[in-house]
């Protein structure tokens, strides 16, 4: 005999366990202004020529917001990090030869170089571009 309806027990569709997203660790989101704060470093590095102190404020700020900042305003930093020591250097060998004439025509040449790169930077920023070539020692 052939079982009947109520004899067939009831089909229960096999459970499926609930789909948890992956865990990623947390990130703290990078901060919004940190462009800004670039920005306030190009204008540092500029009033650093007339008054040079303002110029190390600027590079402490630019290493303390660089990790915190995203990959396009992390170039600036960098940028402006390398334009800090690569001009103290410069100053340096200016200040080293100014006896033998050329270290005056060196410390020209670096107010030139230093504007220029300041310039440039505060270009890309405005843009909100990143820097196309923060490892050069050139003006851009």
């Amino acid at each position: 005999p052939e079982p009947s309806m109520s004899q067939i027990p009831p089909q229960v569709p096999p459970q499926v366990p609930p789909q948890v997203p992956p865990q990623t660790p947390t990130q703290t989101p990078p901060d919004p202004g940190t462009e800004k704060t670039a920005y306030l470093v190009y204008l540092l590095f500029l009033i650093g020529l007339v008054v040079p102190l303002v110029t190390l404020a600027g590079v402490i700020v630019a290493y303390v917001y660089r990790s915190d900042a995203p990959p396009w305003v992390e170039t600036h930093f960098r940028f402006q990090i390398r334009t800090f020591w690569i001009g103290l250097l410069a100053a340096v060998i200016a200040v080293a030869t100014i006896w033998i004439a050329i270290g005056f025509l060196l410390g020209l040449a670096l107010y030139v170089w230093w504007i220029v790169r300041c310039v440039t930077g505060l270009r890309y920023i405005n843009r909100n571009e990143p820097h196309p070539r923060p490892e050069s020692w050139w003006f851009a």
